[in-house]
């Protein structure tokens, strides 16, 4: 089968025909406004209404500890969990039910230093039948994108495969490599990058710095970006660490401020989010304005996740869990703090269906006060 009826192929199977999900944008041609729409999200649930203002979080139980910096999560089709470590380079597999850790083995090329690493991990799209596993790590050269075969059946630091670079060439540095990686409704593959350190790479469309990104699994622009043949999908980033659609398809996205503002952004294909001319809220029409904004010591974001209406936010320097309940596009009320300074830094924050997420804590990354049996991942109840 050629390339491009692969892709098609993909976006078929992805629900992308007719009046489906645009391939473009990743939400539905009907998804313009708030929290009125009606019908059913992709996993067949309703669509959620606009949530209270106000919400809750219990934590249900600590599923492992003692992990080392900690950094992207991926949950399994049989419930258990894959972690990465930032420094050692390795996925560990995670049984959700004991919180048994076993290492599936070292991801090879990593160069970890400062804030890069072996970073965001996702499954592929057909992972039922491919059994892949894409990583976004820092090398000695760049940040890029792999893909390894994971063999279970393998014994245990043996049972990932040679990584298959698809993407390479994203800029890095000791701060500022982003790293998030995510599969969208639309079956594509969207990376959050940093300007890593290299102010003016975000503004700079032909720079893959500071930008989110949409390929195909095989590493291609993917169709119907923004800009002609290129895999940029949004610039004018500082560093986007969390990606998250919600019910509707809709992409959001946190970002790292400098000194000031910490953003949550509703991501609008083409579109320039400011940084470094604009940093939070402003009044040029030509950047998009984030829904709301943090001083960056209350936040310092991460991973961000959907659930129950609401957007569910990992604070670092901040050392909360946020929650920013959604009408549309749009903030419906402030934002509420949980878990603040309970579990430290908190780096990634993960649906795991219905009211349940999986939160990943991150005190061993060099800027968090390690304590017996940190890291570790909770489960949480919220609404």
């Amino acid at each position: 089968m050629s390339a491009a009826l692969a892709v098609t192929a993909l976006l078929l199977t992805a629900g992308c025909s007719s009046g489906g999900p645009d391939p473009r944008y990743g939400t539905s041609p009907s998804s313009g406004s708030a929290g009125t729409a009606t019908g059913s999200s992709p996993s067949g649930q309703p669509t959620a209404q606009v949530p209270p203002a106000k919400g809750t979080v219990k934590v249900l139980r600590t599923v492992t500890e003692g992990l080392k910096t900690p950094w992207g999560l991926a949950p399994l089709p049989d419930g258990n969990l894959l972690v990465s470590s930032r420094d050692d380079g390795t996925i560990t597999r995670i049984t959700e039910k004991t919180g048994q850790k076993t290492e599936l083995g070292t991801v090879s090329g990593v160069s970890p230093a400062g804030e890069g690493g072996l970073l965001g991990i996702a499954l592929s799209p057909d992972y039922a039948s491919d059994h892949m596993i894409y990583a976004y790590f820092t090398s000695a050269s760049d940040n890029r994108i792999v893909r390894m075969l994971y063999d279970a059946q393998k014994p245990a630091g043996e049972q990932l495969g040679a990584p298959d670079t698809i993407f390479k060439g994203i800029p890095k540095g000791y701060i500022h490599n982003g790293g998030r990686i995510a599969f969208g409704p639309d079956g594509m593959l969207y990376a959050g990058t940093g300007e890593s350190g290299q102010r003016g790479l975000a503004q700079d469309k032909k720079s893959l710095g500071g930008k989110i990104l949409r390929l195909t699994p095989e590493g291609d622009p993917a169709p119907g970006n923004p800009f002609p043949n290129s895999p940029v999908y949004t610039y004018g980033h500082r560093n986007v660490q969390g990606l998250a659609w919600d019910s509707k398809q809709r992409l959001f996205a946190s970002e790292f401020g400098q000194d000031t503002w910490d953003e949550l952004n509703a991501i609008k294909p083409g579109d320039d989010y400011g940084w470094p001319d604009a940093e939070g809220k402003g009044s040029d029409p030509k950047y998009h304005n984030p829904i709301t904004q943090w001083h960056t010591d209350d936040a310092s974001p991460s991973g961000i996740a959907y659930a129950e209406g609401s957007i569910w936010m990992a604070g670092l320097k901040g050392r909360r869990l946020w929650r920013i309940p959604l009408d549309g596009t749009k903030a419906s009320a402030a934002p509420q703090a949980f878990l603040t300074g309970e579990y430290g830094r908190l780096r990634t924050v993960v649906s795991a269906g219905g009211d349940k997420l999986w939160l990943v804590t991150s005190n061993t990354d060099g800027r968090g006060t390690p304590k017996t049996g940190d890291d570790r991942i909770l489960e949480l109840q919220v609404s």
